[in-house]
């Protein structure tokens, strides 16, 4: 991988707007490595280099290959390494390239990212390797979401960027629910209620965001292809659909083994089906880089059937959450992640061979790891599909992390 330069270099950043277009503000210049010009630079690479690792070590551990001396049980670490560690890099990745958009102010860069950035990588060695004091591992991982919170409402309030008051009330509670992780777990106690709140919100996540940027860029693909038929713009659709997750979600939380919730899920997925449907991604089929948010906003509906399937005991349970971990978050991170580093170092928007790789590695692992038999959790044939599952799933960031690595280290072509 191409090394970071230490020499200064004069960076104005482009990023995409709330909506996701290229109408991008100018900020004065900045001097220094180009790995820490803007946030999307290393946490998009931070965090695909950790989902490359960590997968893979949890499959091992769990099949006795490896030991642990994680901060909790094999099963623990995992599920919180997983919705606490690697997808809160994404989402500021995300949110530090979005927000300056949004606020037209200053983008966090230079000591104060990198602050940043040791700060969530420290969470995971800590997790990982908690030494003496379990409690200072928990605080020390805890302060990553603390610190992003205070942040996202620092520049709302200082551009009064009201608007965008969901997304910061989502990544507080997001924060909360980690701490709430470690007090239970600390304790000794089950989590499965912050668990099943982290994945709620994920899911609320996705079809805000996924449910914003995916109609976005597809209907401009359309438009640059004149093709006649374009995506549905915002309407009564997209609002009852959301809706739904909301509700969902919230009798899940409240009751995890009632059928309403269920019956609340499979209404949601249906109607996310319909949302996607006006959308016309699949006539985007040509460029992948379009295509792909389609695939990952399909997860996302299918997650959402499967959820209300595994709560009126139609699927395990086990196996519909990883149709939202793998298969929607899977797709929809990596279809963000290479469009972001592509279009904001000055490159082609165009998905090429490795890039589909990519895709096909990631959708290969998900579909291989929700299909695996959740009655055989100790069998031979499970492990075998487990490592399958990882090496397809983690080997599709490792691929991200090995190729864009190269792109997010280095100066944009047109600065």
């Amino acid at each position: 991988m191409t090394r970071v330069s230490s020499t200064p270099i004069d960076i104005r950043v482009r990023q995409p707007n709330a909506t996701g277009s290229d109408d991008e503000p100018t900020f004065p210049p900045y001097n220094g490595p180009a790995l820490f010009s803007y946030g999307f630079r290393p946490f998009f690479l931070g965090g695909a280099l950790f989902a490359g690792v960590a997968v893979p070590v949890w499959v091992l551990t769990f099949a006795g290959a490896i030991g642990s001396s994680f901060l909790y049980a094999p099963r623990e670490w995992h599920v919180h390494e997983m919705l606490f560690g690697f997808l809160p890099a994404v989402m500021t990745g995300f949110l530090l390239t979005a927000i300056p958009n949004w606020t037209g102010r200053l983008p966090l860069r230079g000591m104060p990212l990198v602050s940043l950035w040791v700060l969530w990588l420290a969470g995971r060695l800590f997790v990982a390797a908690p030494g003496p004091i379990p409690v200072i591992a928990a605080v020390i991982d805890a302060s990553f979401l603390v610190m992003l919170a205070t942040f996202v409402w620092r520049e709302i309030a200082a551009a009064g960027s009201w608007d965008r008051l969901p997304i910061g009330l989502l990544i507080s509670l997001y924060t909360g629910t980690n701490i709430l992780f470690h007090v239970l777990a600390l304790h000794g106690s089950a989590t499965d209620v912050p668990e099943r709140l982290a994945l709620s919100i994920i899911l609320l996540l996705l079809t805000v965001i996924g449910g914003r940027v995916t109609p976005v860029f597809t209907g401009e693909y359309l438009k640059e292809q004149r093709i006649t038929i374009q995506s549905a713009s915002f309407s009564f659709v997209d609002r009852l659909s959301m809706l739904l997750v909301l509700i969902a979600a919230l009798a899940w939380i409240v009751q995890p083994e009632g059928q309403a919730a269920g019956a609340l899920f499979i209404a949601a997925g249906l109607a996310n089906l319909i949302r996607l449907s006006r959308w016309r991604g699949w006539m985007a089929w040509r460029e992948p880089l379009v295509f792909i948010l389609t695939v990952g906003y399909g997860w996302v509906a299918l997650s959402l059937l499967a959820l209300g399937g595994a709560l009126l005991d139609m699927l395990p349970a086990a196996n519909a959450a990883h149709a939202l971990t793998t298969g929607a978050v899977g797709t929809m991170t990596l279809a963000i992640m290479t469009r972001a580093s592509l279009g904001h170092t000055g490159r082609p928007k165009h998905a090429g061979p490795v890039t589909v790789a990519i895709y096909l590695l990631v959708n290969l692992g998900a579909i291989v790891r929700v299909f695996t038999p959740a009655s055989e959790a100790t069998t031979g044939l499970t492990h075998l599909l487990l490592g399958m599952a990882a090496g397809g799933w983690s080997g599709a960031y490792l691929l991200f992390a090995l190729v864009y690595g190269a792109i997010l280290v280095r100066p944009s072509l047109d600065e």
